[in-house]
């Protein structure tokens, strides 16, 4: 059996890694990091109601994260994949850009990786095995005007996530970064058809990606045969860069 957390798990693209997770094997157990909007989350639970479980997780406080991982480990003893996928965005312009909106897009995106990852690290090093998966985004590499916290916090995670790759590579701990372009979620729901028009032809491919090609990739990084890739940053954006 492995042991999964995936946080975020009730936004589309945590949907999709949680059911592609689930698909994977019978044997797989994943739990469903969740701090609000539980519907969805709540859902595929019941729908894999000896498979799936909603756990309590606001990624931006450590002692949540110690809870959260602390009754995962209590019931299986032990943690064999975690999935960063939580995160938000609040977009402006650097110079109009108010305070809470970077305190917040920091707190949500890199503050929460670096919970989690330590949160898991006691027990991955103990069992000499582990796989992390930190969700990123095409705007770590490619930073857009209106993005400076998000853009900023996105690449901080891929700093992040090389330089614990080094720090645990011979524990057989890997930890890589899944880095999306313009991917089909609610994230995007807003879009007007002109301004979804312009995004979709810089795009090489000449449409946005879907969530389960995001998930294939997440789940190729924490599957056995990927255990020489670390450190690593794979794009799943059409071609953009």
């Amino acid at each position: 059996m492995r042991i999964i957390l995936v946080t975020g798990a009730n936004g589309g693209l945590g949907q999709a890694i949680a059911r592609e997770f689930l698909a994977e094997s019978a044997d797989n157990f994943v739990w469903l990091g969740i701090h609000s909007r539980r519907d969805r989350a709540a859902a595929l639970a019941r729908e894999f109601p000896e498979r799936a479980e909603c756990i309590d997780l606001n990624v931006t406080e450590a002692v949540g994260w110690r809870n959260a991982v602390e009754k995962i480990i209590a019931t299986h003893q032990r943690i064999d994949v975690l999935v960063n996928n939580a995160g938000k965005h609040q977009d402006a312009l650097l110079a109009t850009m108010p305070h809470a909106a970077w305190t917040e897009v920091l707190a949500s995106n890199l503050d929460g990786t670096f919970y989690g990852c330590q949160a898991v690290l006691p027990s991955m090093i103990s069992q000499r095995h582990g796989r992390i998966v930190n969700i990123a985004s095409l705007s770590a590499l490619l930073a857009p005007a209106g993005q400076a916290n998000y853009a900023a916090a996105k690449a901080g995670i891929v700093a992040l996530t090389q330089s614990l790759a080094k720090e645990v590579a011979r524990l057989n701990i890997t930890a890589n970064v899944v880095c999306p372009g313009f991917v089909d979620t609610e994230a995007l729901a807003n879009m007007g058809a002109e301004e979804r028009q312009a995004a979709e032809r810089r795009v090489p491919m000449r449409r946005f990606g879907r969530p389960e090609e995001v998930a294939a990739a997440v789940r190729f990084l924490a599957c056995a045969e990927s255990s020489y890739i670390t450190g690593s940053v794979l794009k799943v954006d059409g071609g953009i860069l």
